[in-house]
């Protein structure tokens, strides 16, 4: 499965973006899809993830009330709607799928990633 997000961009605290991530190459409706980040300097890190049919969800505490997964299986297609962002969310945000129905926030157990989108937040 090939991904590829967008939606990044440059947008000033308080505001809202809406990331997507649109695979190709095969569906992705059987796997569980998350969203990490990765600030300069700092290591990838755990933003959201959803289970295969949307019924299931996993934030991070420092995102949790201010981002929301969602993926419609019918487009093939990923979303993080963000909103209330501060300059702290600034990053550059991954798309990643495991290769299992159910959430996850452990980095390693995602099997295919797409390029990443930056996202900076002015304060």
């Amino acid at each position: 499965v090939q991904l590829q997000a967008c939606g990044g961009g440059l947008v000033q605290a308080g505001g809202s973006l809406r990331l997507s991530c649109a695979a190709s190459g095969r569906t992705f409706s059987s796997d569980a899809m998350g969203w990490f980040r990765q600030a300069p300097g700092k290591e990838r890190e755990f933003v959201a993830s959803i289970n295969w049919n949307g019924g299931s969800t996993s934030y991070a505490n420092s995102v949790k009330g201010r981002f929301t997964i969602s993926r419609d299986n019918a487009k093939n297609t990923l979303y993080l709607q963000m909103n209330s962002l501060k300059p702290e969310d600034t990053a550059v945000y991954y798309c990643a799928g495991t290769g299992r129905s159910w959430v996850s926030e452990k980095l390693n157990e995602y099997e295919y990633w797409g390029q990443g989108t930056l996202v900076t937040v002015s304060s």
